[in-house]
């Protein structure tokens, strides 16, 4: 168990991450839909996860929001490096009723993301274009790639939360522990 802490005149945050836990969450951000959203990323990514933010959504929820993904993506860095007797690439395609969203990652050390969603305004009162802030800064700072992409959805909270399943999988097979793989690189370093 790690925990990690950020505080800025926008946010005061601190996040608790398990990385071999049993998927339980204590989240509170403030913010109702995204809330959800990490509740069911640590129930399928099987991490412990506690988050505690307190966040001027009085202005909106884009600070909290974008900050979260950079504490939450810290610890998981603190972790996971150096990579070591774990599998370090992970996928997964999670259908959540007419969506269908699949995410590739690897726990590289060298931060990409290739996002790939087809949502636009609102659910509820979260704006949708912070999703792809949050996986912009979890990514940065856990310091993996992730390719996230819809393949089929129509309904916004479907593919979202399709998406944040996806990846949880995906971090789950990649941290997957496999003594024989060593350090999973040509170069001897991750």
């Amino acid at each position: 168990m790690i925990e990690e802490k950020r505080k800025t005149k926008e946010t005061d945050i601190t996040v608790k991450l398990e990385l071999y836990g049993t998927g339980k969450s204590n989240i509170d951000t403030g913010i109702g839909f995204f809330d959800h959203m990490l509740e069911s990323f640590s129930k399928h990514s099987l991490m412990d996860v506690d988050v505690k933010c307190i966040g001027d959504t009085h202005i909106d929820y884009h600070h909290s929001v974008e900050d979260v993904g950079i504490v939450l993506g810290t610890a998981f860095s603190k972790l996971v490096y150096p990579v070591k007797g774990i599998e370090r690439f992970g996928n997964a395609a999670v259908v959540m009723d007419e969506a269908l969203v699949e995410c590739d990652i690897d726990l590289s050390n060298r931060p990409y993301l290739v996002y790939d969603l087809d949502v636009e305004g609102k659910v509820g009162n979260f704006d949708v274009e912070l999703v792809e802030e949050f996986f912009k800064a979890f990514v940065q700072n856990a310091k993996i790639s992730a390719h996230i992409i819809q393949r089929r959805g129509k309904n916004k909270h479907h593919i979202i939360e399709a998406s944040f399943k996806a990846l949880a999988v995906a971090i789950r097979r990649a941290t997957a522990k496999n003594e024989r793989v060593g350090i999973p690189s040509t170069k001897d370093v991750l």
